[in-house]
């Protein structure tokens, strides 16, 4: 989704080190521990399990319209915090799950999640490492072949899903664990949009078309062995950065365990190119159909927009189901 809140402004094209620091709990038994609730359970945390005996300044940092972004500099190193005066901790918790899960496999670097939970006056807030940018691009090749990798080492047993439901921007994405990618991906990727948009706007025909493909687009899968992958979720160039090393780092995920073609959703405005393709392919063959499933995982991202931006983005997603029940004579 093309409005988030990053580490440091953000690019519009599309619309260091800290001290050893005690860990979250496992993400594998989403034992994050919320806070009790104090006056400022921000700067209390920092004091005390981050180490820090002083905080000498916080700066606001821009880049998305969702939450408010600050830097905390600290005796004991920086760190990066979020808050939502209006939004409970469930929104954070998913954040932080999946930059946990990401953060675990030890393939591509993400923010690192320190804490979350709810803030006194309502809403929540949440505790990360602060990465410095570095002013280049990150390296196309080098993010292909470790997302990849990410793909590779991010597994999960349990399935398509993921362990709490979270957001795709603002829209609830919900992650029900199940054994059949076809199904989850039908029902809790293009099934839900298409219900916010029928719910929204009555757009009953983007809805009767849409389920349509949902129920015909089985085929499109022929010959493919599908295994959960650690998936991003959001993957568009402005949750994408670079360190001052000039190493890739990615953010603001929306992940869960999906087929890893999904993670190309954003692609039309993620800036991918040919190196970025061909290292990923080298550590993450392409399968079968690839290219005929491509605008499947593009739809519903569009759909996401259309549901939260209005009908500038309805033609795509029109375009692409009509293509789809033409292709397989639904």
């Amino acid at each position: 989704m093309v409005v988030h809140v990053g580490l440091l402004p953000l690019s519009s094209s599309c619309l260091p080190s800290l001290p050893r620091l005690p860990r979250l709990s496992s993400t594998k038994h989403r034992t994050f521990a919320m806070a009790v609730v104090s006056e400022d359970p921000v700067r209390e945390w920092i004091l005390s399990e981050g180490n820090a005996t002083q905080i000498t300044r916080i700066s606001p940092v821009g880049g998305g319209c969702i939450n408010r972004a600050s830097h905390y500099d600290t005796d004991a190193g920086s760190f990066f915090v979020k808050t939502n005066r209006s939004i409970g901790p469930s929104m954070f918790e998913g954040e932080a799950l999946g930059l946990g899960a990401m953060f675990e496999t030890g393939t591509i670097r993400v923010p690192k999640p320190f804490k979350f939970g709810p803030l006194p006056t309502g809403g929540s807030y949440i505790i990360m490492e602060f990465i410095e940018f570095g002013s280049r691009r990150s390296n196309q090749s080098v993010l292909g072949r470790k997302l990849a990798e990410m793909h590779k080492a991010g597994k999960s047993e349990k399935g398509f899903g993921f362990e709490v439901n979270n957001t795709v921007g603002s829209t609830p994405q919900i992650n029900t664990w199940s054994s059949d990618w076809i199904q989850f991906y039908g029902e809790h990727r293009l099934g839900y949009q298409l219900q916010l948009a029928l719910d929204q706007y009555g757009d009953g025909t983007i809805y009767e078309k849409g389920q349509r493909l949902v129920k015909s687009m089985g085929p499109l899968f022929d010959n493919v062995v599908i295994e959960p992958c650690l998936l991003h979720g959001d993957l568009w160039s402005g949750n994408i950065s670079s360190d001052n090393n000039g190493e890739p780092v990615i953010l603001d995920p929306a992940c869960y365990y999906g087929h890893s073609e999904a993670e190309f959703g954003m692609s039309w405005c993620a800036g991918f190119g040919g190196s970025f393709y061909s290292s990923y392919f080298e550590v993450m063959p392409k399968q079968p159909g690839f290219e005929k499933r491509k605008d499947l995982y593009l739809l519903y991202h569009y759909l996401n927009h259309y549901n939260l931006f209005g009908s500038g983005y309805r033609s795509s997603a029109m375009s692409i189901i009509d293509d789809y029940l033409r292709m397989l004579k639904a």
